[in-house]
């Protein structure tokens, strides 16, 4: 065999099979190689790294590299672009198995001895791989080469595959740092110079103003960070920049403050070492003209003068460091060689406590700490400038004493994933620049602005802030805390939508008829991907489907149901925002299950129900076309409460999908209970596609959803659904007298707006969000 891999190895003492070497090896006869059932083999999927891809490829810009093993060898192999489409669903996973059908052999004449292995077509298998549980260091397998090919950097080490490219992207998000060249540069501030002579040869950020000309020379900075701002990835397919990135700094000294950028090769080798506090010494460095429309970080409360504006006629200049024309130096100067005589002003907060938000403006910055109590599952939300961008955020609850409620924190990607990836309850969070929002009908809550940072216990020491006094006060109040008080108000995970929407729905009809003309939502959304849809029609059945837990532990489900004559009408405000739903302590929790099998295949009707029930008739369903979505109660809508024990695997629950496997968090749970939900029947019209993703709302659950298309131009919208009302006591939310009110909404046309959600593979949730009278639409 010309490879340098044998078909057969010894793993453990145990003779083993390898089919990723036999397949490698027949590739060297054959330019294209279908693996027959008989000859394929599963192989476990260890790492799925994404980059920007070298060409347009359709729709696409990014291409993915995957790295398998059989348990003998490991191959870094390409996916093809027509198999990307698996990587958005999260059908292709890492720790899942996968069967390799057909593949090809890429030789890149660009490098001598490169080469690798096209993915280009494949099956999906078990999702949580029995292979990976049997090798005890996957890391410490070999890495399969083909002979000639052993110094192929690409395929050993943390570069793609297809040479253009220098770098992988985190591979949800393009905010965070991923790979090793983001933890190769300097680690820390331990450069010792001679203040004096560095304070002698130094220039103030004031007179900047006066040496402002083309043909200067710039005397040294020395400045102290008083804000950081997250990751720009600004890469595209023409430009030829091996790191396109951009980060944004706010810096000080005695005489002002005034913006720096680091760009492109300087971002890896500095960003993970700038922290708040960091002192710099800055050589070589040039000043131009800012981006007109960036985000700046409040800091009215430095009491500094903002030196951007440099002159009358130009305004808005930065300070740029640049890895070429010119090369800029920058030396991080060590704490304990900074001078008093230096002038440097300290770090300034300003801290808000949750009894104080309501008297906060909106749109004003705040800092804030509190003990987390609630840690919403990370979804994305696509950039509305650029389809192919996504955000990543999270919802979260924290309690700082000072209120019975708790902030209400919406925060978004801070390029920190080893923080925001391990925020979760009985955990000290700290959150800076949070901007302040009011929405009318809901209490404030806070969002994550470009220059927000985020610390959480493990990370606190060293910080600036430590010495705050309110701070200090946050920390005295949590001596008076027992654990396992705290623990009894906790929740992890889940479907959670906030602030509530507004009181009449408004969207113009040619905002409606554009988007109806899109293509079709639900398959276009990708993995933990949210987007809002609004319906209109008539509610034509309702179900409550009860799970009481019987004396052997096991579940049985009971099915009431209540429509036409029992739907409440106050199911409107059974909807809305309560007060008492922000504290999760007393929540109960939603039990996964399927949709009774008895229900009619058309409606979701019981067979023993009166006939009348089943609205949707069969002229009716001879209209309809497919169904958009299938399902029923999906675990990862279910908030569950957190245990230290269980810590590691509620966290990677609620994460992402990692981009590399890890045997730890991989154990099973329990799934949280709820003793009911109700089942949603509505027929009706797509609406709207897509609202603002302003328009949110606490505690409703809509699951089961099944949509139906009929197959001419107009659309034909069958919403099955469930939801749940979280409130201390289910009872209440079930009680008959809310019950036989139904009569006023009999025949009655609403407006619902549900919450989509892509939880990976072919799970969609669907949750009623808001529902609304035709009286309170307006269609401008």
């Amino acid at each position: 065999m010309e490879d340098s891999a044998s078909c057969s190895s010894t793993v453990d003492g145990l003779p083993r099979e390898s089919f990723l070497a036999r397949t490698l090896a027949r590739l060297s006869s054959t330019q294209c190689l279908n693996v027959s059932a008989e000859g394929a083999a599963p192989v476990a999927v260890v790492a799925l790294q994404r980059y920007l891809s070298e060409k347009s490829e359709g729709l696409d810009s990014y291409s993915y590299d995957v790295t398998v093993t059989d348990g003998v060898w490991r191959a870094k192999c390409l996916v093809h672009p027509s198999l990307n489409g698996l990587v958005h669903s999260n059908s292709l996973r890492t720790g899942g198995d996968i069967d390799i059908t057909q593949c090809s052999f890429v030789y890149d004449e660009r490098v001598l001895g490169h080469g690798y292995i096209c993915v280009e077509k494949l099956r999906c298998g078990a999702e949580r791989s029995a292979l990976l549980s049997r090798v005890k260091d996957v890391g410490a397998l070999p890495m399969l080469v083909r002979r000639g090919m052993e110094c192929s950097a690409a395929l050993r080490s943390d570069a793609p595959l297809q040479v253009s490219r220098k770098h992988y992207l985190s591979l949800w998000n393009n905010d965070d740092p991923e790979g090793d060249i983001w933890t190769s540069g300097c680690s820390s501030s331990d450069t010792v110079l001679d203040g004096e002579i560095l304070f002698s040869k130094i220039t103030l950020l004031c007179s900047l103003e006066s040496c402002f000309r083309k043909t200067w020379k710039p005397l040294p900075l020395l400045v102290k960070i008083i804000h950081k701002s997250r990751l720009r990835y600004y890469g595209k397919f023409e430009l030829k920049i091996d790191y396109p990135y951009q980060a944004y700094f706010e810096v000080a000294d005695q005489s002002g403050t005034m913006s720096l950028v680091l760009w492109n090769e300087l971002c890896p080798e500095f960003y993970q070492s700038l922290s708040v506090g960091t002192v710099l010494y800055i050589q070589n460095y040039t000043l131009k003209q800012s981006y007109s429309n960036r985000s700046h970080p409040q800091m009215d409360h430095h009491r500094m003068k903002s030196l951007n504006v440099i002159s009358p006629c130009v305004c808005f200049q930065e300070i740029c460091l640049n890895p070429r024309n010119p090369i800029s130096f920058l030396t991080l100067v060590s704490p304990k060689t900074v001078l008093p005589q230096w002038g440097l002003p300290e770090v300034c907060y300003q801290f808000t406590t949750r009894s104080e938000l309501e008297n906060v403006s909106h749109n004003s910055a705040c800092d804030v700490i509190g003990l987390v109590t609630f840690v919403g599952r990370v979804e994305r939300v696509k950039n509305k400038g650029n389809k192919e961008k996504y955000w990543t955020y999270r919802w979260i609850h924290a309690v700082d004493g000072t209120s019975d409620l708790p902030f209400v924190l919406e925060v978004f990607s801070t390029s920190q994933p080893e923080v925001f990836s391990r925020i979760c309850p009985m955990t000290y969070l700290v959150c800076t620049q949070m901007r302040v929002r009011h929405v009318e009908g809901s209490l404030p809550y806070l969002t994550s602005s470009c220059e927000t940072e985020t610390f959480i216990t493990g990370y606190h020491k060293g910080q600036p802030y430590v010495s705050d006094p309110g701070v200090k006060r946050f920390i005295q109040w949590t001596k008076t805390l027992k654990d396992n008080v705290v623990l009894q108000k906790t929740a992890v995970g889940g479907h959670y939508c906030y602030p509530r929407p507004p009181q009449a729905f408004s969207q113009s009809i040619a905002d409606a008829l554009s988007e109806e003309n899109k293509q079709r939502i639900l398959e276009t959304l990708h993995y933990r991907e949210h987007k809002k849809v609004a319906i209109q029609g008539q509610i034509t059945a309702v179900r409550y489907m009860k799970s009481p837990k019987t004396s052997r532990g096991t579940e049985e489900k009971e099915v009431k149901d209540i429509f036409p004559k029992h739907f409440p009408p106050r199911a409107v405000t059974f909807f809305q925002f309560e007060k008492k739903s922000l504290l999760l302590g007393s929540t109960d929790f939603l039990q996964v299950q399927d949709v009774s099998t008895d229900a009619c295949s058309g409606c979701g009707t019981s067979p023993t129900a009166a006939k009348s029930r089943c609205v949707t008739g069969a002229a009716q369903r001879q209209e309809v076309s497919e169904h958009l979505v299938r399902g029923g109660l999906h675990r990862a809508s279910v908030s569950r409460r957190f245990t230290f024990d269980e810590k590691n695997v509620l966290l990677q629950q609620s994460n992402l999908q990692p981009t590399r496997w890890t045997a730890e968090g991989n154990a099973d749970i329990t799934p949280g209970v709820c003793p009911g939900y109700y089942q949603v029947t509505i027929l009706g019209t797509v609406l709207s596609w897509e609202l603002l993703r302003s328009q949110k709302v606490l505690k409703k659950r809509l699951l089961c959803c099944e949509i139906f298309r009929k197959q001419k131009n107009d659309s034909l919208t069958r919403t099955h659904s469930a939801f749940q009302n979280q409130c201390d006591s289910p009872d209440v939310c079930l009680a008959e007298e809310v019950l036989a009110t139904a009569p006023e909404l009999e025949d009655t046309h609403v407006v619902c707006v549900l919450d989509l959600c892509h939880l990976g593979g072919d799970e969609m949730e669907v949750l009623i969000n808001k529902v609304y009278r035709v009286t309170e639409v307006s269609l401008n």
